[in-house]
């Protein structure tokens, strides 16, 4: 139990520092984006005459900045304060974890080309549908106003060098944001150190006739880039768990994580939450049962 707890609270530490880092970091590239490129070219980046164009340049866009999903916030963040449109935004965000060109060479190991294929396939339809269905529901009422710590977007930083005011609002941005990360990571590595693999198995093993929702149920929780999670799922794979259960776990860990989650909470209401999180799980579902059906 001790040693347990001490593997428990590493991960807790090392995840906090890369993510504060990461956080940070990001924040603050994004604010010197916005202060180099205007808002009106972002706004035209992403809002295309044809939607469904417009859908597909957020999943692009995603697919081209492969940070895991909590890193990913920040960009978000930035999107959103720059008048992006939402639902385009909200493809981004479901696109960038999963298609993540790294974890997609990584996949050719795992299931092949041709699954790599059918993976990406699905889950770049799946984040148009995404961003379209949150789009339609008109939650962009359920997007908050987040306050940012001494001061906002343009406001008492406008006169401060470039860099000292990217540096202000990403630190702006990032003080409310803290809670959530913390208690995400806590939550996260708790299930880190004393969720075994075995229990992995015991679950969406192959003789399991639930695998694939509880594949991609236990996917959903964890804290894990896709880069670390495919080899894990390879591992699981050779000792006898289905392809079809491998694939919702990758989706699932990799589109959704309970860190993630804690930080949406301060950007999102609950019902965008909401839909963000059974979307990711649905996907996983829906994706891992075709796998299924074609391996």
């Amino acid at each position: 139990m001790t040693q347990t707890l001490l593997e428990a609270g590493r991960f807790f530490l090392i995840l906090s520092a890369e993510l504060v880092a990461l956080f940070l970091a990001i924040s603050f590239l994004v604010g010197l984006l916005q202060a180099w490129v205007p808002e009106e070219k972002v706004r035209g980046f992403l809002k295309a005459k044809n939607p469904v164009a417009g859908y597909a340049t957020g999943t692009l866009l995603g697919a081209a900045t492969p940070f895991c999903s909590c890193s990913t916030i920040p960009i978000l963040a930035g999107l959103l304060r720059s008048g992006a449109p939402f639902g385009p935004t909200i493809s981004f965000l479901v696109a960038s974890p999963l298609l993540n060109p790294v974890s997609l060479g990584l996949l050719i190991f795992v299931v092949g080309v041709q699954g790599t294929v059918l993976y990406a396939s699905i889950t770049f339809l799946a984040a148009m549908a995404v961003g379209a269905a949150a789009n339609a529901l008109g939650l962009e009422a359920a997007v908050k106003n987040v306050r940012m710590v001494g001061g906002g977007h343009g406001g008492e930083y406008k006169d401060l060098p470039v860099w000292r005011r990217a540096w202000a609002e990403a630190w702006g941005f990032f003080v409310p944001m803290v809670p959530y990360l913390l208690l995400g990571v806590a939550v996260g590595s708790l299930i880190y150190g004393f969720v075994p693999e075995g229990w992995i198995l015991a679950a969406a093993g192959p003789e399991q006739p639930l695998a694939i929702p509880a594949a991609a149920a236990i996917g959903v929780p964890m804290y894990i880039r896709a880069e670390t999670l495919i080899p894990i799922a390879g591992a699981l794979l050779t000792k006898g768990m289905g392809v079809g259960a491998v694939v919702a776990l990758i989706i699932g860990g990799a589109g959704a994580s309970i860190p993630e989650v804690s930080l949406l909470s301060g950007l999102f209401r609950p019902r965008l939450v909401a839909l963000f999180v059974g979307s990711v799980f649905a996907v996983a579902i829906a994706a891992g049962a075709l796998f299924a059906l074609v391996a």
